[in-house]
């Protein structure tokens, strides 16, 4: 019988000479202080790559801080999502503040601090962190912000009192300027621009750039911008603000479903955007709807003309509804109450509700509307016979 230990046992010869060899001992001793050399130099560098991740941290954490208000000004830009820490290192960077914990130390305590919305500030250098603060918060620090309206027009228009209200392109203008900003784009570069630039390389759609690019140079932009906020850097050429502009607009344009929604129409994409501007210049949102099923009644009948007062207007800069028998007679390819169809360009910014309108109009026979109530509510007729009556109506209440 075998013993289980006997099959790893050495032969007692073999065995006495591993005792009494004097250099196999010392080979296991060398290997003994390699492995152990060995892990002390992989805990070394372990232990010196933590040690030079907390430094990284510490960095990081820093606290340096600026004394003091600043001096001169700088632009910084607030990205969409941007947060706090965001925020503080780009201030940073910019040597705003001296450090991104400055400010992020001096916000802790202000609530206000998480409503700062996209867009470009105007800041100094060297301001304390607390001084960031409180001057980005603030009602001057905002620049280049431009708020464009359904109705508005890429030219300017003559005010009531003789003066000029700014249309879409001298307003953008105006916003590539800072009080502290000497470089600033001009109104007529700005217009320059639109009228001479490359159409698609300023982000005009697709769908619309043949229409576009036959229109008149001035006009060929109307009805590209959407109503919305638009963010200009100050400084920035006419052509790159124009292409920063139109671009967003394309993407409101298609999120409101053009090119698409005009396919059941009986009208091109960019004939349902002349339709949105005419429906969005003669009357209150809430009257929208009723305006284009007017304007597709007077389209459907070949004998009738559309007959739009904001048409005759549009070429003479004038902001009022009202016009003039010599006006009405002056010939030109705005004047609906000459020619039979559509203009042949949009003759404003229009909304998407005014877009929705012309897309879908409301159900009815009417062929005429007026104005009849103070407040811009609009009162509609089948026939001339009714229209006239509203006409009175209208007069009777003061409504024009």
């Amino acid at each position: 019988m075998t013993d289980d230990l006997g099959l790893f046992a050495d032969e007692p010869g073999e065995h006495r000479r591993r005792r009494h060899d004097p250099d196999r001992f010392r080979r296991r001793k060398r290997r003994r202080w390699v492995t152990a050399l060995a892990g002390l130099f992989v805990l070394l560098l372990v232990g010196g790559g933590v040690g030079y991740g907390a430094m990284q941290i510490m960095q990081i954490g820093s606290y340096e801080d600026y004394d003091g208000e600043g001096t001169g000004s700088v632009v910084i830009e607030v990205a969409s999502g941007d947060t706090v820490g965001d925020i503080g290192k780009t201030l940073s960077e910019k040597d705003v503040v001296a450090s991104t914990k400055a400010f992020t130390a001096a916000s802790a305590e202000n609530k206000q601090i998480n409503s700062i919305q996209p867009g470009y500030y105007l800041m100094r250098s060297k301001m304390s962190g607390q001084a960031a603060v409180n001057h980005i918060l603030s009602e001057d620090a905002k620049v280049g912000r431009v708020d464009i309206r359904g109705g508005m027009r890429l030219e300017d228009q003559a005010a009531p009192n003789g003066g000029n209200t700014p249309g879409i392109l001298t307003r953008l203008a105006e916003a590539t300027c800072t009080n502290k900003n000497e470089k600033c784009t001009t109104s007529e570069e700005m217009h320059k621009a639109a009228e001479t630039a490359d159409l698609a390389s300023l982000g005009v759609p697709d769908w619309a750039l043949a229409d576009a690019s036959k229109a008149e140079p001035r006009r060929r932009l109307e009805g590209l911008i959407m109503p919305g906020i638009y963010d200009v850097k100050p400084g920035e050429s006419a052509e790159n603000v124009l292409r920063d502009v139109v671009t967003k607009s394309a993407a409101q344009l298609e999120a409101a479903g053009l090119p698409k929604l005009a396919d059941n129409t009986g009208h091109s994409p960019y004939e349902v955007m002349i339709i949105a501007s005419l429906t969005q210049s003669e009357g209150l949102a809430k009257d929208f709807p009723r305006v284009a099923r007017v304007i597709e009644n007077r389209l459907g009948q070949p004998a009738m003309k559309l007959g739009l007062d904001s048409t005759i207007n549009y070429p003479l800069d004038k902001p009022t509804l009202l016009t003039n028998s010599s006006d009405r007679q002056r010939p030109g390819p705005y004047n609906t109450y000459l020619n039979y169809g559509l203009p042949p360009t949009p003759i404003s910014a229009f909304s998407k509700e005014a877009l929705q309108a012309a897309e879908q109009p409301a159900e009815g026979e009417w062929r005429y509307f007026v104005k009849c109530y103070p407040d811009g509510t609009s009162c509609f007729a089948e026939n001339q016979e009714q229209h006239d009556a509203y006409i009175k109506e209208a007069q009777a209440r003061g409504a024009f």
